[in-house]
């Protein structure tokens, strides 16, 4: 792998990368197809809300705890043709889905489309930081823009096409799982040349990428990266999950205004992903993660006493500010150990995945007990966390494959 890292990083294979993007943004709208057909699933299935909650459980294990293992086996064993198996997972769980008529299948089949993402989001990531021609912040960035565009648009396709026809019309969106496979042939075959490539220069001679810090200062950063994304991951969680629910409740906005206004936030955090990215590769990654959770404390703090005008103001500076953050911490754990790209991608993946799911359940209690202004104003204090960020090192000309 320190061969393909060296050899991969002279140019931008922008064709590529903009593959791997629309394969973000196509798993995550069937990803978001689970959670979005919740209600339909209740209906249909006569299922409680412990029910729905268990299978979220399953759908977050397999989606979530897998990531880390499917990245270190791909780092060990790089397979050109892994994403379009991952993409198979996917497809295969949304037909048992469509036709579901008890909740074990659908336990089977949300555990298979989560095996599918458990296998895309580290391997593509990987991929994307190979591709990137060192402009790595940038790559990653425009893969992360994909996913949160495919994650706004499966709620509202299920609206569309699921909600008005029936469950057994989930089977249509098979059609883009079989398009995200075709995709997906052009990036095996680069990544096969480029695995050949790397095969050969090896043998010819050994050229090592190592980490140009300490086991115990990578340990360190590792765990600080970590708490970032606790603290930005939880409070995401209560925006996306919450916000209709605070602004129907503290403000009386229909529903439908309170989607638009959801729709504004997830617009906002799609543009700030885009950016965080080149911004990172431009002045360094540690300001970037500075100004993204710390720097957006104040808005938070403010928020849960700000009127409706504020409160939509407000939430888009934060999903603006808040969302570059994921780009940056995960481009930055990657350079710590450029020889674990997997790794770290599936790492880092994972626990955002993981943490939300957590978060979300939490919060969902914590707002049956206390209400939901308690949440935020709990929430609004989880940006502090930030505050470590002053202990990690400076990345901006330590970085070895940049160069």
């Amino acid at each position: 792998m320190n061969n393909l890292q060296h050899n991969t990083a002279r140019g931008t294979a922008f064709g590529i990368l903009l593959a791997l993007s629309l394969s973000h943004m196509l798993n995550d709208t069937l990803q978001s197809l689970i959670s979005a057909i919740y209600p339909l699933l209740k209906d249909s299935l006569s299922l409680s809300f412990a029910q729905i909650g268990l299978i979220t459980l399953v759908y977050q294990i397999s989606a979530s705890v897998f990531q880390p293992f499917v990245g270190v086996y791909l780092d060990k064993k790089p397979n050109p043709w892994f994403l379009p198996i991952g993409m198979g997972f996917t497809l295969i769980g949304l037909m048992v889905l469509a036709f579901a008529d008890s909740l074990h299948l659908v336990f089977i089949s949300v555990f298979l489309v989560g095996i599918g993402s458990s296998i895309l989001h580290p391997e593509a990531s990987r991929l994307t930081s190979l591709a990137s021609g060192g402009k790595r912040g940038l790559a990653q960035s425009l893969f992360q823009v994909g996913g949160n565009l495919g994650g706004s648009l499966g709620p509202l396709l299920a609206a569309l096409v699921i909600a008005p026809y029936g469950q057994q019309h989930i089977a249509l969106f098979s059609i883009l799982a079989v398009l995200a496979m075709i995709i997906m042939i052009p990036i095996c075959r680069w990544y096969k040349r480029v695995l050949q490539i790397a095969g050969k220069r090896r043998r010819e001679s050994e050229v090592k990428v190592e980490s140009p810090f300490s086991r115990n200062q990578i340990i360190i950063s590792l765990l600080i990266l970590l708490v970032l994304i606790f603290s930005k991951y939880v409070y995401m969680a209560s925006l996306t999950n919450f916000y209709t629910f605070y602004l129907m409740h503290k403000f009386g906005v229909s529903i439908q205004a309170s989607q638009f206004y959801l729709f504004t936030f997830l617009f906002a955090a799609a543009v700030g992903t885009l950016l965080g990215g080149p911004i990172g590769d431009r002045i360094g990654r540690k300001y970037v993660i500075w100004v993204s959770i710390l720097g957006v404390a104040p808005f938070t703090l403010l928020m849960p006493h700000a009127n409706l005008f504020w409160t939509c103001a407000l939430s888009i500076c934060i999903g603006l500010i808040l969302s570059s953050a994921f780009s940056a911490i995960l481009v930055y754990a990657q350079e710590l150990l450029p020889m674990k790209l997997g790794l770290i991608s599936g790492l880092f993946f994972g626990l955002a995945f993981g943490i939300a799911g957590v978060a979300s359940a939490v919060l969902g209690n914590i707002a049956d007990t206390k209400g939901l202004d308690y949440v935020y104003q709990l929430c609004a204090y989880m940006p502090l966390l930030g505050l470590v960020t002053y202990f990690l090192p400076n990345m901006k000309k330590s970085n070895p494959i940049q160069k």
